[in-house]
């Protein structure tokens, strides 16, 4: 009886951890709308819209690699960095949403390290670094949220 509970529960983690959860791929159109509205967006306003679009790529990159569309992943990680580095240059401004852009950053991160550890080991490099600086963005966020 135990085993079969345990065969249960590690199907279900497993099925869910296949796509991660409760997460759906963006609509391209909405993604395009998003980049969008983030260019036409206040600074107040950017860095989270920012951080929407980096979260909706990272689930993007991840069904690409899930799918073999390797090259086509390490597009879309690409510019995952490149709108990373535009809420990092964008921190600077007081936004209004940093700790909601924080907490976003963060379940991103962890979205894709669970995609790391699903990847191929040709494809974790790219994922790694993406990654890494993710959380190094995430951190001076949280920093920016909890400073005096």
């Amino acid at each position: 009886m135990r085993f079969v509970i345990a065969a249960a529960a590690v199907l279900l983690v497993s099925s869910a951890n296949a796509y991660g959860a409760n997460e759906k791929i963006p609509d391209p159109q909405a993604l395009l709308q998003l980049e969008a509205k983030a260019a036409q967006a206040s600074p107040k306003v950017q860095c989270f819209l920012y951080a929407e679009i980096v979260h909706d790529m990272t689930e993007i990159a991840g069904e690409e690699l899930s799918s073999g569309g390797f090259k086509h992943a390490s597009d879309t990680l690409q510019a995952v960095q490149d709108y990373a580095q535009k809420i990092h240059v964008d921190m600077a401004n007081d936004t209004r949403k940093s700790k909601n852009t924080e907490i976003l950053l963060r379940h991103t991160a962890s979205r894709l390290n669970e995609i790391l550890h699903n990847a191929s080991l040709e494809d974790r490099p790219n994922l790694q670094s993406t990654l890494k600086q993710l959380d190094q963005v995430q951190g001076e966020l949280m920093m920016q949220v909890f400073k005096p």
